[in-house]
């Protein structure tokens, strides 16, 4: 059923704007969040993105999400792993060209400006660790710095600056969304669950179970080491020696009960973004926030896309009740 837009006592039709926070697979909830929007005949003026937020906003933004969300039920973690490049470790593991391929199908616009709904890109420069907001200009590169996790992928060059994921700085941008028009702010955070206990929770537990996709990103570990040693000579040339750096390297892709740098990285960067994201909210307040129960989802577990989404559309149907 179809609801009414948003307005103040005098019948004034405010302006809404949706802040999507980062997430990694979390943020396929934000399509079962936009999804609940259109349902509640919600229209959203301005968009702004952190990280996959920032993904989903510009595909949002390009009028094409049914297109994206019928590709991401298709996902299964094979599916995840073929859109990593992996690069030899320089700035970042992952290119993220495969990312860009997977945006710029979707979305049929060069620029920012030229996209049906207003839509922001957040990112962070590395160099001077500020807060940047991309409203102008190529909106793939804009997306690919906003999904720019420090480590994991290669971060952008732009206009001057090197910029890395949004989620250093502004996971949920509210601020952003404000600064676009937006007299009511809808905020979809999507962190503030994965620490508190669950963080490293099913890396404690890993051997209990042993389902195809228990560990999405144990896979995509022991994956980066096979690439390793499919590589032409690398077997012979990097793991046969007895030097040193050979030894550390046989250790470093073997099996171990501790956690692997990679998801050692991704647990570190969610509890630096549950934090500022506290902090950031704190200071600017939505109208209206959405907070779908993702706690129990990993950073790759693009294959349980369904349930993803359906939590997302459950929790703001629930929220937007609370609208009068």
């Amino acid at each position: 059923m179809m609801g009414k837009p948003i307005k103040t006592g005098h019948g004034h039709r405010l302006k809404i704007g949706l802040a999507l926070g980062s997430g990694s697979a979390r943020g396929l909830a934000h399509l079962g969040v936009i999804r609940a929007l259109e349902d509640a005949g919600i229209e959203v003026d301005f968009i702004a993105g952190t990280s996959m937020g920032a993904l989903i906003g510009a595909i949002h933004a390009a009028g094409k999400l049914d297109e994206l969300e019928t590709t991401f039920q298709a996902f299964d973690w094979k599916k995840t792993v073929s859109f990593f490049d992996v690069v030899l470790p320089k700035s970042g593991l992952l290119d993220g060209a495969k990312v860009s391929e997977l945006v710029r199908e979707h979305i049929h616009a060069n620029v920012i400006e030229a996209l049906p709904k207003a839509f922001a890109a957040v990112a962070t420069d590395i160099v001077s660790g500020e807060e940047v907001v991309i409203r102008s200009g190529d909106v793939i590169e804009a997306v690919r710095a906003s999904i720019s996790v420090p480590g994991i992928f290669t971060p952008v060059r732009s206009n001057g600056r090197i910029l890395v994921d949004g989620g250093l700085t502004n996971p949920v941008p509210v601020s952003a969304a404000r600064a676009m028009g937006a007299e009511f702010v809808i905020a979809v955070d999507l962190n503030h669950q994965i620490v508190a206990g669950k963080n490293l929770k099913p890396l404690l537990n890993r051997g209990k179970a042993n389902s195809e996709v228990s560990n999405a990103a144990d896979t995509f570990s022991r994956w980066m080491g096979d690439c390793l040693l499919s590589m032409k000579d690398t077997k012979q040339k990097l793991l046969g020696e007895n030097d040193p750096v050979s030894a550390q390297l046989r250790k470093w892709i073997s099996p171990e009960p501790l956690p692997s740098i990679f998801e050692v990285l991704l647990a570190s960067i969610n509890i630096m973004e549950t934090r500022i994201t506290e902090s950031r909210l704190g200071i600017d307040k939505p109208d209206l926030i959405i907070r779908p129960p993702l706690g129990e989802f990993r950073f790759l577990e693009f294959g349980r896309a369904e349930e993803i989404i359906a939590i997302g559309y459950k929790c703001a149907r629930e929220q937007l009740k609370l609208l009068k």
